[in-house]
């Protein structure tokens, strides 16, 4: 996959390419710049042995990849398939990492939360 041009530069800059990829529950591949993913793989690591299933999917999944020189990466089958990744995928920035979601799944879950309504601790918030 190619990380898009506005991304690749800073995720050049902020850890040299060093990627982390791993499985979203909700459907999609999680990608952490590695020091953040550093930072969420301790925690998840301390865990209880209750949360033991979902360390399972966070740690279980995770790959370490790196950016070639082309701005591209590489999402292992098994990750993949995971997730239903197919030819078409959109990346979407959520702040501290990234969501690579398989595009006709990303539209089908966009229309299921504006068809749901606005949550009630939404009740408050304007732009």
């Amino acid at each position: 996959m190619s990380i898009p041009a506005k991304h690749r530069d800073a995720l050049s800059i902020q850890c040299e390419g060093r990627l982390t990829l791993t499985r979203h529950p909700d459907g999609c591949v999680m990608l952490f710049p590695r020091p953040v993913w550093e930072q969420h793989r301790q925690q998840i690591a301390q865990w209880p042995m209750q949360a033991r299933a979902w360390q399972r999917i966070f740690l279980g999944y995770a790959t370490d990849v790196e950016m070639d020189t082309a701005g591209r990466i590489l999402i292992s089958p098994e990750l993949r398939n995971a997730v239903g990744l197919e030819r078409e995928v959109m990346m979407t920035g959520m702040g501290s990492h990234f969501e690579i979601w398989d595009a006709a799944k990303m539209a089908e879950k966009e229309q299921q939360a504006i068809e749901a309504g606005t949550p009630d601790v939404l009740a408050n918030f304007s732009f």
